[in-house]
């Protein structure tokens, strides 16, 4: 005779035995989890250990959005995947993952993502929200998405050494989002995680912690953290909480809200400073940016008229470098201009092609005359010139 379907199966009762062994779980809690829906955003640094554990734990349905492929340089933190899947989608290897660990959990892949266009039916589809987004811009479309469609959002961000956690959701009498952060920081006022760097098990930390949210949740237990934002510092091992209370100002939630609906242009953030006003810096007609091919004649046709300036940590340097390279970190250039020649082209060179933007501009505004920033950075240099140099 079969199970009937709302009752645990005889091997999900053995599965799950020591949370049935828990009174604040038991075996109704354990068909809650069962009956849950749970998106996922984002398969990597915070996704991966906040599925792992949603699916572990035997939450029904899981929903990864996730559009990216795997990187090797992904694999010190994003724990969902492995050598192997390098170059593939990070949904489909998640979904392997996760089916891996709990043949029991259905994995519902979105791979195009959450889109302004496509956030409100997505979210409407799950029962609570778990993100782990890593940019600005999908961290406030899902932060709107959720308020729209009255689902709670298991907030987690990472950035070096510490990470926050919290839960919003205005339906149930708390804060959002944009209650702490109203809009996005001016572009190149905040480092991304390229360049700023972020420690692997920081993440297990924080993501482990927005999937004990998510459970808790849907299990009733526990005191959430919906209305607190914890803070982790993992060099000094200590949590600090902070109290949150909704906005009565917030552009979103508040009393008289600016934000009406999820408009593509409310989150097209980048990390990137904006375009310098590039006729206030005309420097002896040299061009602001040049591209990694004409970077790559001047040096050939021009070698004693140009250098070519790497502004990237020294740990970047070992991954990758190109040859004939002088090399000054960013922080370091103020006390070393002095090593720089004035009377020659420097071509300016970072990751991607934000910092060296920077650089270009303070170089060309402590008097260098031809200075260019080389756009796309080594990244662009190692696709488009030198395809077996490693990338990052």
């Amino acid at each position: 005779m079969s199970e009937p379907a709302n009752q645990l199966t005889a091997r999900e009762l053995a599965r799950y035995s020591r949370h049935l062994a828990l009174p604040e779980v038991g075996r109704e809690g354990q068909e809650r989890l069962r009956a849950a829906r749970v998106l996922v955003i984002g398969a990597g640094g915070l996704g991966s250990p906040a599925a792992l554990y949603l699916a572990a734990a035997g939450v029904g349905t899981l929903g990864i959005a996730e559009f990216d492929r795997i990187e090797e340089h992904n694999l010190q933190r994003q724990i969902l995947h492995d050598t192997p899947s390098v170059g593939q989608p990070k949904g489909e290897s998640a979904r392997r993952r996760l089916l891996a660990l709990n043949p029991g959990a259905r994995v519902n892949l979105h791979a195009e993502g959450v889109t302004a266009e496509n956030a409100r039916g997505l979210f409407a589809d799950y029962d609570i929200i778990v993100d782990g987004s890593d940019n600005f811009g999908t961290r406030y479309l899902n932060n709107d998405a959720a308020f729209f469609t009255g689902k709670p959002l298991v907030y987690g961000s990472i950035l070096r050494f510490e990470g926050q956690v919290s839960l919003f959701h205005p339906a149930g009498g708390g804060p959002c989002y944009r209650c702490l952060f109203p809009r996005p920081p001016a572009p190149g006022a905040v480092p991304n995680c390229q360049e700023a760097g972020v420690f692997g098990a920081l993440c297990g930390i924080i993501g482990s912690t927005q999937a004990m949210e998510a459970l808790k949740w849907i299990l009733g237990i526990g005191e959430s953290l919906a209305g607190r934002l914890s803070v982790y510092d993992a060099l000094a091992s200590r949590w600090r909480t902070l109290r949150l209370k909704p906005d009565p100002a917030c552009p979103l939630c508040g009393a008289h809200p600016e934000i009406k609906d999820l408009y593509p242009e409310l989150y097209a953030f980048t990390c990137e400073p904006p375009e310098p006003n590039t006729e206030t810096m005309k420097n002896d007609n040299t061009p602001l940016e040049i591209d990694v091919v004409e970077s790559r004649r001047l040096l050939s046709d021009h070698p004693d008229d140009t250098l070519l300036l790497d502004v990237r940590e020294p740990h970047e340097r070992e991954i990758a470098t190109i040859d004939g390279t002088a090399f000054v970190p960013m922080g370091e250039l103020p006390e070393r201009l002095e090593e720089l020649p004035r009377g020659k082209h420097i071509l300016v060179h970072c990751h991607h092609g934000g910092r060296s933007l920077r650089v270009t501009q303070y170089l060309r505004a402590q008097g260098f005359a031809r200075v260019s920033n080389v756009a796309g950075g080594i990244d662009a240099w190692s696709r488009e010139i030198e395809p077996e140099m490693p990338r990052y």
